[in-house]
Parts: C-alpha cells; sequence; structure tokens
C-alpha cells in the first residue's frame, strides 16, 4: 500500500512558531503517524512547491491513498493538477483531506457545494466524540479524544450529507462540528477529518495520528485496476459482459 502526503508547506517556511512545533514540516509530522500506527505501510510526502505540485500522472498512477493538507494557498494548486486528482478518486484513489483543506480545489471539487464553516482560532479545547463506534476508522480510538488547544470549527459547515458520519466535536465556546466524515465519489473512498491546525501541536497526538492512520487504511480501494465508471450496453440475454459504451450515447448521423 503506497500513501502520498501532500502539505502544503508554507506556513512552516514564513512562521518560526510553527516551524517550532512542525520542524520537518507538517507533511512529515502526518506522515510519521501513518508509518507508526501502519508499519507495513510505505508512506512518502510531497509539497506544493514541487514540479506539479508533486502529483505527477506516474505519481499517482502509483499512490493508493492520497492525505491532503493545505491552507494558506489553495488558489496556487493549479486546476489542471486538481482535475488530475479529482480523475484518479473517481477511478479509486482514497484520499483523506485534513482540517483546512476543506477549502481545498479537490475537496470543493469532489464535494459540490462551498465546504464553509464556522471557525475561531483562540485556543479552544476539542473533544472529539465518536457517534459510529462500529466504524473501522473509529477502532482504537478513546471516547472522547481531548484536544487540549486547537481551533474551532463550527456549523454550519456546508457539505453534502455524509455518507458517514463518524466524529462530532464540541468545543469550549459551546461549538458543535462534524469533525469525521466518509463520502463515496465514483470508485474512490474519501474520509475527511478536522482536528488539525498549523498553530498548535495536534498532528503530534497519539489518538489524532490514529485516526488519520485508521482514515488512511480505510480509504484504500481494492479493485483489479484503476479505471473510471464507464456507460457499457448489456444484450438481455447477457448479465455479465458490458459492451458499447464509454462515454454519452450519440444517435447516428442520418438519424
Amino acid at each position: 500500500m503506497n500513501v502520498l502526503v501532500w502539505g502544503e508547506n508554507r506556513h512552516e517556511q514564513v512562521e518560526p512558531h510553527v516551524r517550532e512545533i512542525y520542524p520537518d514540516g507538517m507533511h512529515s509530522t502526518i506522515a510519521a503517524g501513518i508509518a507508526e500506527n501502519l508499519p507495513d505501510v510505505k508512506v512518502s510526502t510531497t509539497t506544493l512547491d514541487e514540479p506539479e505540485h508533486g502529483l505527477t500522472e506516474e505519481v499517482l498512477a502509483q499512490t493508493d491513498v492520497l492525505v491532503w493538507w493545505g491552507h494558506a494557498a489553495h488558489g496556487e494548486v493549479d486546476d489542471k493538477v486538481v482535475e488530475r486528482v479529482y480523475q484518479h478518486v473517481l477511478s479509486g484513489m482514497g484520499l483523506v483531506v485534513l482540517h483546512s483543506g476543506h477549502w481545498s480545489k479537490i475537496f470543493g471539487k469532489l464535494m459540490g457545494t462551498t465546504c464553509t464553516l464556522r471557525w475561531r482560532s483562540e485556543r479552544d479545547r476539542e473533544l472529539v466524540w465518536t457517534v459510529n463506534p462500529t466504524h473501522p476508522i473509529a477502532q482504537g480510538v478513546p471516547h472522547p479524544i481531548e484536544i487540549e488547544q486547537q481551533e474551532m470549527y463550527g456549523e454550519f459547515f456546508d457539505i453534502p450529507v455524509p455518507d458517514e458520519l463518524i466524529f462530532v466535536s464540541s468545543f469550549s465556546g459551546g461549538e458543535v462540528f462534524r469533525s469525521g466524515c466518509t463520502f463515496r465519489r465514483g470508485h474512490g473512498k474519501i474520509f475527511y477529518f478536522s482536528p488539525g491546525d498549523q498553530d498548535f501541536p495536534v498532528y503530534h497526538h497519539k489518538d489524532v495520528r490514529k485516526v488519520i492512520a485508521n482514515g488512511v487504511a480505510w480509504a484504500r480501494t481494492d479493485l483489479p485496476k484503476r479505471e473510471l465508471p464507464t456507460l457499457l450496453r448489456y444484450e438481455t440475454d447477457d448479465f455479465f459482459n458490458g459492451h458499447g459504451y464509454t462515454g454519452p450515447i450519440e444517435e447516428p448521423a442520418d438519424a
């Protein structure tokens, strides 16, 4: 299983307090948490400033699950790269979107909504409550997870109704938030998990790292090969072998 952690890697370069918390970059800290919980998985990293943001066709073709963290430079992500990632998710690549990645181009494209929310960054305590304890992503996770200092994310969160709601967070200001949600798009599985901010050491928290690793394991799609869902025509007496079309049906020219 090949996992690629994509990080914007901008705050770490210009903000000393962020660099102190994440000296090797947030992407490296996230990757380390996945590796410690999934020792048999190959985990690599790439960042925004790499050629093609490190998300070439060749790289994505070898990636089972992509983990995405972005915040300050969503607009700098090339639309061609977003479309490439989008096609791979529809074809079966797993995607784990973290924290402020809710406003990334790729998450918005997959959700089809604004993905806006309520927020405040004042060192709130966050409690992450498990509301679906039988789900694989919730296994080995305490109820609740306590995060002493965190940015507040609150409702209304403009996303489609999740396929599965696994975690709901509450904050010291009284707000609540759907903080762990899954979605399916095409052949791909998506997990959104909100805890994690550049100003706080949330990605060093062992329980947050466990959830992310569980999400990575869940998001992998086992298919014989990666391909988009296609439109195939089936004969009445042949239930098993579709053929004919891979796109919209076109009328003959002389119709």
